[in-house]
């Protein structure tokens, strides 16, 4: 008797690098977010990489306490965005979110967007490590951050 196995393979084609979002690797709250969103950016072209790596502080010439401030988006094309504004371009490469983002011209909402983005960044749990406030109280208002978000989408 005679078998022949026939193996077929479908190369997967991997979308070009459009470019890189970057994240605190550190920042457990980071780590999740790069790790829920990471194939749905991936699929789109841009990969997930840490800010602490080297290679990330040179190409964007900052310093690492600068480079941990915000999370930053760099293009293929050389663009660079950081913090409410990264998040404004990656809500842009969804189909469905863009007319959101549509608002943002608005320059109210796109102030506010910013005030937002900041507090929440500030409060994040990595950056409750180093700051000034006590702990208690601000584990108390942490909630506040997730409540906000629909308000301000609206």
């Amino acid at each position: 008797m005679i078998s022949e196995l026939t193996e077929i393979t479908e190369s997967a084609e991997a979308a070009p690098v459009r470019g890189w979002i970057f994240y605190d690797a550190d920042c457990s709250s980071c780590r999740a977010f790069a790790l829920r969103f990471g194939n749905s950016f991936g699929d789109r072209g841009f990969q997930f990489e840490p800010l602490q790596d080297e290679w990330v502080q040179r190409r964007l010439n900052l310093t690492k306490a600068q480079a941990l401030e915000e999370m930053r988006v760099l293009t293929s094309a050389g663009q660079v965005f950081g913090g409410a504004d990264a998040v404004i371009f990656l809500a842009r490469q969804i189909w469905w979110v863009k007319p959101l983002t549509w608002l943002t011209r608005i320059p109210l909402v796109h102030a506010i967007l910013h005030r937002v983005y900041r507090w929440v960044a500030a409060r994040r749990s990595c950056a409750l490590k180093t700051a000034a406030a006590p702990l208690p109280f601000i584990s108390r208002t942490r909630w506040f951050a997730l409540a906000s978000f629909p308000l301000s989408a609206l």
